[in-house]
């Protein structure tokens, strides 16, 4: 598991204020939303808005189908995260 793995579950628990859960509660890999962790749309945009204050990221110009691949799982955020990061 990456570092930047381990700062995005972080901030999805302090963003969401998911006080009960730990780093190591979430998988990297399973989804963040429906069966997976459970998030919702709320979720997301509250969760891109830390991305974005946290990594200086916009997503506002992605495509919906690309913001959903990237938000899918917190694997996928982090290899989007280090795309824009490049």
């Amino acid at each position: 598991m990456s570092e930047l793995e381990n700062e995005i579950k972080a901030l999805i628990i302090d963003a969401l204020a998911l006080e009960d859960m730990g780093v190591e509660d979430i998988e990297s890999n399973a989804p963040l939303f429906n069966d997976g962790l459970g998030l919702d749309s709320i979720d997301a945009l509250e969760l891109g808005v830390a991305i974005k204050n946290k990594y200086q990221i916009s997503i506002k110009n992605e495509k919906e189908e690309e913001i959903q691949e990237h938000f899918f799982s917190v694997a996928s955020l982090s290899q989007f995260i280090q795309s824009k990061q490049s």
